[in-house]
């Protein structure tokens, strides 16, 4: 296990959300920020909520979404 997974910095969020992104391997915003937003958005359970709630989390490190490629 790296670093970035070990640690489990993600913002508090609705159950379905949490199951969501465990599902996907992501335990970490490092791990998350090499998504797309579009990608974490078709996560089934993260809602529009979540999805604030994860890009102010995000900007609050000082990371953000990965750009569209």
């Amino acid at each position: 296990m790296t670093s970035s997974s070990a640690t489990n910095d993600l913002p508090a969020l609705a159950a379905p959300a949490r199951r969501a992104l465990a599902s996907a391997g992501i335990h970490s915003l490092a791990q998350l920020s090499r998504l797309t937003e579009n990608e974490v958005k078709a996560l089934h359970g993260i809602g529009p909520n979540a999805l604030e709630t994860l890009r102010h989390a995000l900007v609050q490190k000082g990371l953000s979404f990965a750009n569209p490629r």
